[in-house]
């Protein structure tokens, strides 16, 4: 069976879309694979056993967006199935000049004109839950079962326990913590651990601010990865982390993917959505303030107070919690 997948953009989405990918392999033992998405995301999930081929989607470049869609879709030709886990027209499009009948999105005005099967998410429902939901939507029986993340990268192997910390978040600068505390958080366990440093290459101002930090404090037992890593490595050296602090992030949803321990930050995004999915090691650190979660970038009110209550002493007083 040839089964066509869209991948969302960002990292941590395609990530939380891996349980959706999971049951279509449970259900379609036979399936073979064709994933289109971005960068990052064919990156992170090419390696999947069912992956017959994975296609990164640079329609966006061309000088006609329309022309190139229908070119791409030549070039792909018809499936079995096609599901799409982003909501966007040039993706509804895509599905369309494939000729596949069968085509699965969430329900938009775009996807309910040019596809055939376009199921309503009901709101603040997981983000894993919903992608499982698109996909099953054409299947005999889904009992609403959505297992783990999976990635099928090898997570390295450290000869001492690793803390990874990850100060980054590429959606906007409201969902990011504070380099001094993310370092004073490092300090307190730098005696346990060995510490690492992530980062995207836009990132790496930041990771250097908690390399300062460190060393100020005397910490000198860390190694700054920041923008040093392809996407690959990123999986392979969260993945051998004994312990993970992170803002919301698509490194936070790898680190769920290996059932690494970890503490998750959150400011103005819904944790209802977006929290590590099935991870039992995981804990949630936010400030229950009136105005969050506000979905923005940059914070309206200029308080930025969802993250500036935060103080590292909650972040390591629910380290403790997990008692690792």
């Amino acid at each position: 069976m040839k089964i066509l997948i869209i991948l969302p953009n960002w990292l941590g989405d395609a990530i939380m879309a891996t349980p959706a990918i999971e049951l279509l392999t449970y259900n379609f033992p036979a399936a073979k694979l064709t994933l289109l998405g971005s960068h990052v995301s064919i990156e992170a999930l090419k390696y999947h056993p069912h992956c017959e081929r994975a296609i990164v989607d640079e329609t966006k470049k061309g000088f006609n967006r329309f022309l190139a869609t229908y070119k791409l879709a030549r070039k792909l030709g018809k499936f079995d199935l096609a599901i799409n886990f982003r909501n966007q027209v040039y993706s509804s499009l895509l599905l369309r000049l494939t000729k596949t009948v069968v085509c699965v999105a969430r329900r938009s005005w775009h996807s309910r004109f040019l596809l055939s099967h376009t199921p309503i998410m009901p709101p603040n429902l997981h983000l894993a839950i919903q992608y499982a939901k698109l996909a099953m939507t054409n299947a005999s029986s889904f009992n609403a079962f959505v297992p783990n993340l999976k990635l099928y990268i090898e997570p390295k192997q450290f000869e001492k326990p690793m803390l990874g910390i990850n100060a980054g978040a590429t959606y906007g600068n409201a969902k990011r913590w504070y380099p001094e505390r993310f370092a004073a958080v490092a300090k307190e366990y730098s005696n346990r651990f060995d510490i690492l440093i992530f980062g995207g290459p836009n990132e790496v101002k930041m990771a250097q601010e908690i390399e300062e930090h460190l060393l100020s404090l005397n910490v000198q037992n860390y190694t700054n990865l920041a923008g040093k890593t392809n996407i690959k490595e990123l999986c392979e050296n969260i993945g051998g982390c004994s312990l993970f602090i992170t803002n919301d992030s698509g490194p936070m949803h790898v680190a769920a993917a290996y059932q690494v321990p970890t503490i998750s930050i959150f400011g103005p995004t819904n944790h209802k959505e977006t929290s590590q999915w099935n991870n039992e090691k995981s804990r949630i650190v936010r400030h229950d303030i009136e105005c969050a979660p506000c979905m923005k970038r940059e914070c309206p009110l200029k308080h930025h107070a969802c993250m500036q209550e935060i103080t590292a002493d909650k972040v390591i007083e629910a380290v403790e919690k997990l008692a690792i």
